[in-house]
């Protein structure tokens, strides 16, 4: 009997149908699970304006901070502590890094001249003849800045980019994600939308989560974009799918935020979790602040400028590093091309700011972000009233039941007492007993809610902080040593730095407590776990977790979501909800 060819896409151990979404304040990252990279597009989408809207909205490429009277003042505090941070560590060959006199890195960039190349820079606008309501990625990128559309961004900092202005609503933040992922999987992965019921998809989410949102992301998957069936996971647990490690402490360093979480065993530490609100899109802007105070000849860039931003996270990519060994002058060139103009080559010279501006990661307050929470942890459930069976309602039932035992427990030691003053002619009041004995408070419940003391934290938390509290927060001291034993770093904001392995390990390995420094042979960083890029660890980490016999159990069907809603993600849901 010849075999039918049609149930191989259907087999979830093939992956044909299953889409691996992971989206993040930069990119999206969308594809099969059997495709060996996804596809990656800038999270973002211009949109035509209203004809009565008279404001042009748009989100900028890379946020700038709100003007504070002690930004300035912090940032310099900051740039201190981490010159005298690089002057500590020494190099590999045990000298103090040289550093360079600002004055003689100006003296030269104040002499250069741009050098015209190309009269055609290659690049083009995105054409607009046809009139679309809508761009998405690139496109939305390469728009001419005198076209009227807004420019979106649907997250920011991990979470909904909800605002008061233009598209700043959720109703508006879920439009822009619905139009984005559609246009990705019609046009880059050749799926039309209308087939999406044959398909399942994999939705990698943030560790400290808003429960809210979650709910919605579902909606929008199994509902709006009309997926046959779902799984929501955590962004930690699936980077060690990724990388084959069973524990580890995953440092997830992207654009806009840095979190931290112990893993093991497939579980994520509740109280471990820590979300920083920096990023490497924090890194660029710090560069972009040192770039101009060592006179950047190319003068007319502006980072509030599409193009230039574009340019200044190429030149943080291509420049900056962690590499103690790095030190002197470096001569450098690079290239400035726009649309429809020619490209234009500068001379630059620079010295300890390619080194100074990534080490704002381990100090933050050279970020210069003043009057914002910069540290937060997973908050306690609200409530939904379409889930009332939810961990709230099981705590209030262990606390009715724990009552209960006890006044049943009071009841019959007062029966006891009744008796036994019959006995011996004694009048004992059963009513006096029974207040002595009930409990002033319930004992605790059997399902522990506890959120970890790192709710307290006011002030910005290095990445090495970061890690140490973290740790300190698992349970045993057998699990902090498998998480000192292996730190696993990824996204892109950290672990693309040349020396980023040695700069973290050594500044955990010099502040980690004297107890654990005799039992933990070495603090292993890991950055690129397999060779592979740390900012597809975590998507290939989805599509590892869709071929696990286990997960064939986590799959929420269309139609149980319509049925069962919120009640069956808790119950499905392969973390604590």
């Amino acid at each position: 009997m010849e075999e039918d060819s049609s149930t191989d896409a259907s087999d979830p151990v093939f992956g044909n149908n299953i889409l691996i979404i992971h989206p993040g304040s930069y990119w999206i990252r969308i594809g099969r699970a059997t495709d060996a990279y996804p596809v990656s597009v800038p999270h973002v989408v211009a949109r035509k304006p209203k004809q009565n809207c008279d404001s042009k909205y748009e989100d900028k490429l890379i946020r700038s901070t709100t003007s504070h009277p002690n930004s300035n003042n912090q940032k310099q505090h900051a740039l201190k502590m981490v010159q005298q941070a690089i002057w500590a560590k020494k190099t590999s060959s045990g000298q103090r890094r040289q550093s360079v006199a600002l004055t003689e890195v100006i003296n030269h960039n104040d002499e250069v001249k741009p050098q015209p190349l190309d009269e055609n820079s290659g690049l083009t606008w995105t054409p607009t003849n046809h009139q679309s309501d809508c761009f998405i990625g690139e496109e939305a990128l390469y728009l001419d800045p005198n076209e009227e559309y807004h420019i979106h961004w649907p997250i920011r900092q991990g979470r909904f980019n909800i605002h008061s202005g233009i598209g700043g609503s959720i109703t508006a933040v879920l439009q822009d994600m619905e139009t984005i992922w559609s246009k990705v999987i019609e046009t880059k992965l050749d799926i039309p939308v209308k087939d999406l019921k044959s398909y399942k998809v994999i939705l990698l989410i943030p560790d400290i989560y808003h429960r809210p949102h979650v709910k919605e992301l579902m909606n929008l998957l199994l509902i709006r974009l009309g997926f046959g069936s779902a799984i929501v996971h955590q962004e930690s647990v699936c980077a060690l799918y990724g990388s084959g490690i069973p524990s580890a402490c995953v440092v997830d360093v992207g654009d806009q935020k840095t979190s931290v979480s112990c893993v093991e065993d497939g579980l994520s530490n509740r109280n471990s979790r820590l979300c920083m609100g920096y990023g490497g899109g924090d890194v660029t802007r710090c560069f972009t602040s040192l770039l101009q105070r060592a006179h950047m000849p190319y003068r007319e860039c502006q980072m509030e400028k599409t193009m230039d931003a574009l340019l200044l996270v190429e030149l943080k990519e291509t420049f900056c590093h962690l590499d103690q060994d790095l030190d002197g002058i470096q001569l450098l060139d690079f290239h400035v091309r726009n649309p429809n103009s020619s490209t234009i080559m500068y001379q630059l010279k620079l010295g300890d700011e390619t080194l100074q501006a990534p080490m704002g990661l381990f100090y933050p307050q050279l970020f210069g972000i003043v009057g914002e929470k910069m540290v937060k942890t997973q908050q306690r459930n609200q409530g939904d009233s379409e889930d009332i069976h939810d961990e709230n309602y099981l705590l209030q039932t262990q606390q009715q039941a724990a009552k209960a035992k006890a006044l049943e427990k009071a009841g019959a030691e007062n029966n006891s007492n009744v008796e036994g003053a019959a006995n011996t002619h004694r009048n004992t009041s059963p009513t006096n007993h029974h207040t002595e004995v009930i409990p002033t408070e319930a004992p605790p419940p059997t399902i522990s809610r506890r959120i970890s003391t790192s709710q307290s934290l006011d002030k910005p938390l290095g990445i090495d902080q970061a890690i140490l509290h973290s740790i300190d927060c698992c349970s045993s001291e057998e699990t902090k040593k498998k998480m000192y034993s292996c730190i696993l770093v990824v996204g892109g904001g950290l672990g693309l730095f040349q020396g980023a392995v040695d700069m973290l390990q050594y500044r955990i390995q010099s502040k980690m407590p004297p107890s654990f420094r005799a039992v933990v042979d070495k603090v292993e960083v890991i950055c690129k776990s397999k060779d592979m890029d740390p900012r597809l660890t975590v998507w290939k980490g989805g599509a590892v977790l869709s071929c696990l016999d286990t997960a064939q159990e986590l799959w929420i069907k269309q139609k149980e979501w319509k049925s069962m809603g919120l009640k069956v993600l808790r119950e499905r849901s392969p973390f604590v909800w």
